[in-house]
């Protein structure tokens, strides 16, 4: 059966408090974000010791982590950020298993300098998508040699954004240190949201056995706010990754307050994945009760 989970970086607490709040909300799994009030998880100050730390209070808690967030922007056009992001992120992956998972996510990045999530012409040039490969096919080296998967995360506006892309990178990158993480949501432009089933059924027909872990979000047509949407969720050092709601013609709420067709998604999803954690994401901490209550709905209601 289909399980539902929820990113750590929604509870602004330290290590024990967030595991005790997450395991009494009844989740079964959760993707960490390195970002506690208690402990630095920040570049350069990973050890083991404190890896063995998160993953043992969550275990504790019978909660097993099942994936790590690493989002960055792993194309900045600067060179020194560049490096500076992808060698964070490639020490989140040495240290993956260290925490109790191999997955290590991030989407693919913008040559915009401003925002991590703002188009930029370059992104969809062969240039641009040439290095990201680069980039990725690195990634997913570093994640293989230390028993670990780098997982592609899609988002329009980055370099890989459709699924004509991500199938594009999936051939070109075809790598056992490379997977999937499947957010239906992040496919949707103002050109094709009112094809929802057909990119769907798209999305499954042609990226399943790539698929390692999904999450619930929901997606729908902005109105008259074209702006850059953040969101505040009690957190003043909340991850830009988890107070983003969208930007442009599209936003992206938290599970149930849009128009994703979530039978549709959670049936294709259970096909080949019946026993997938769901990660729910894109709220605050006082929406996940009812979050979790929808999402948990429709798996009962498809027999998932």
């Amino acid at each position: 059966m289909l399980h539902s989970g929820i990113f750590t970086g929604y509870y602004p607490y330290g290590l024990e408090e967030t595991a005790r709040r997450i395991q009494s909300q009844g989740f079964t799994t959760v993707q960490l974000d390195l970002h506690f009030k208690d402990i630095d998880l920040s570049a350069g100050q990973i050890t083991a010791d404190k890896a063995k730390r998160v993953r043992d209070t969550f275990r504790d808690h019978n909660l097993p982590i099942c994936c790590i967030s690493g989002y960055t922007n792993i194309i900045h056009p600067d060179k020194d950020e560049r490096a500076r992001r992808v060698g964070y992120l490639k020490e989140i992956i040495r240290n993956a298993r260290s925490f109790g998972t191999p997955y290590v996510i991030s989407e693919t990045g913008t040559y915009n300098t401003e925002s991590d999530w703002v188009h930029h012409p370059k992104n969809k040039t062969e240039e641009g998508f040439e290095e990201c490969r680069k980039v990725i096919a690195d990634l997913a080296q570093t994640a293989y040699d230390h028993g670990a998967t780098f997982l592609l995360e899609t988002y329009v506006n980055n370099v890989v954004g459709s699924v004509e892309e991500t199938v594009k990178m999936f051939a070109q990158v075809d790598h056992p240190g490379l997977g999937l993480l499947m957010d239906p949501t992040n496919y949707f432009e103002t050109h094709n949201i009112d094809r929802m089933d057909q990119i769907l059924n798209q999305v499954f027909d042609t990226l399943t056995q790539h698929i390692r872990i999904a999450h619930a979000k929901d997606v729908k047509r902005s109105g008259d706010d074209k702006s850059e949407k953040h969101a505040d969720i009690g957190d003043e050092d909340a991850l830009e990754s988890h107070t983003f709601r969208g930007v442009g013609e599209i936003e992206l709420p938290a599970p149930g307050l849009g128009s994703l067709n979530y039978d549709l998604y959670l049936k294709r999803l259970a096909e080949k994945h019946p026993n997938i954690p769901v990660i729910i994401e894109h709220l605050s901490e006082d929406d996940i009760p009812r979050a979790k209550a929808f999402l948990d709905g429709k798996f009962k209601a498809n027999g998932l």
